[in-house]
């Protein structure tokens, strides 16, 4: 009987656990601090880029907000064209940036 009832409390700690993880959302508010110490620098306050930065790379900065998560992920993970990845970026710090990018649509 003992063994039976912990089986069942292990079963709903396990699905509790398996449910709830799924559920933790990114947070755009925690994406903005990141943004600011990151991205802001180049890409500007409001995502539509640093234009003497963009002038001095030679490149056209599309503005930020359009992209999908993946597109996000992958300029912040592996860079994309003169942009290098980010380095020391967690894996929930760039879902929270992506998050915060999407808050910047126009």
């Amino acid at each position: 009987m003992k063994r039976s009832i912990r089986f069942l409390v292990f079963g709903a700690v396990i699905y509790g656990v398996t449910m709830l993880a799924p559920a933790v959302a990114a947070s755009a508010t925690d994406g903005s601090a990141v943004y600011s110490a990151k991205c802001k620098s180049c890409h500007g306050a409001d995502g539509s880029g640093n234009s003497t930065i963009a002038k001095m790379m030679s490149v056209t900065m599309k503005p930020l907000g359009a992209q999908t998560d993946a597109e996000v992920k992958t300029a912040v993970t592996a860079g994309v064209g003169k942009m290098k990845p980010i380095a020391g970026i967690a894996a929930a710090d760039v879902d929270n940036v992506i998050a915060y990018v999407h808050t910047l649509k126009k």
